[in-house]
């Protein structure tokens, strides 16, 4: 990969790695707040696994020449997050039972937003470098 691919990426490195660290240094202060410190690390994870593979798909876009392709891109993207994240909190709410963790999906949905608003600056990064966006 190139560093053009590399830089608009820091930033949902760098949020992926502090979440992460504050989830599992912080786990004492999650427990006594009532948010489950496994769901929040396996939901970041996985937020952070598919924002990256988002991206990836809109930016191979970038390269087609068909107008079309960036639009279609952006709507492959949104329907493999909705999916991935839709069948995670089903198989979760299948198996958490009566062992909900509510404040721990509320934190979920809050690592959801700040991943796609990162990945959305990103993006908007790459495109003001793109010549045809």
């Amino acid at each position: 990969m190139t560093k053009e691919i590399h830089s608009p990426l820091r930033p949902m490195l760098i949020v992926f790695a502090a979440l992460s660290a504050f989830f599992i240094s912080g786990k004492g202060w999650l427990l006594k707040n009532g948010i489950d410190p496994a769901l929040v690390i396996i939901g970041n994870l996985l937020l952070f696994v598919v924002s990256i593979v988002a991206y990836f798909i809109l930016q191979r876009s970038l390269k087609s020449s068909n107008p079309h392709a960036f639009v279609r891109s952006v709507n492959a993207g949104f329907v493999i997050k909705f999916m991935v994240i839709a069948l995670a909190a089903f198989l979760y709410l299948y198996f958490a039972g009566k062992n909900l963790n509510k404040p721990g999906l509320l934190v979920c949905a809050a690592i959801y937003i700040i991943y796609t608003t990162v990945e959305t600056i990103a993006l908007m990064k790459t495109l003001k470098k793109h010549k045809n966006a």
